[in-house]
């Protein structure tokens, strides 16, 4: 798929801001896919963004509907389908998706390194 800004960047909806253990994340859509957007702390002007596919979030919200304490690198290593789910950087996006959309929270009662989502039914 060849991907032009402009094509990228027609007609996006906010859905949320979700903050994350470091960073602090905006989720945007368009027609085919999510922006998840994140600021840099550091860096004045400065940030990145991962493309997440819609139908990739809806197709793992309907496995992990329900599912409490699940994080990213368990979602990876679940996935039967690694076009789904290519890595554990996907599947952290798609769980950021799915809290700014709020069909997930996360779960501030672990003190890990690593967030926990819990899946709304």
């Amino acid at each position: 798929m060849r991907l032009s800004v402009k094509s990228l960047t027609t007609g996006l909806h906010f859905h949320g801001e979700v903050q994350g253990k470091r960073q602090h994340y905006y989720v945007l859509s368009s027609a085919r896919q999510y922006f998840v957007m994140s600021v840099s702390i550091s860096k004045r002007d400065a940030g990145n963004f991962n493309l997440v596919g819609r139908s990739a979030v809806h197709q793992l919200y309907r496995r992990l509907r329900g599912q409490q304490g699940l994080t990213a690198k368990v979602v990876f290593t679940r996935s039967r389908n690694r076009r789904l789910v290519p890595s554990h950087l996907a599947a952290l996006n798609m769980l950021y998706v799915l809290v700014a959309t709020g069909r997930a929270s996360i779960d501030g009662r672990h003190r890990s390194r690593e967030l926990f989502f819990n899946v709304k039914a």
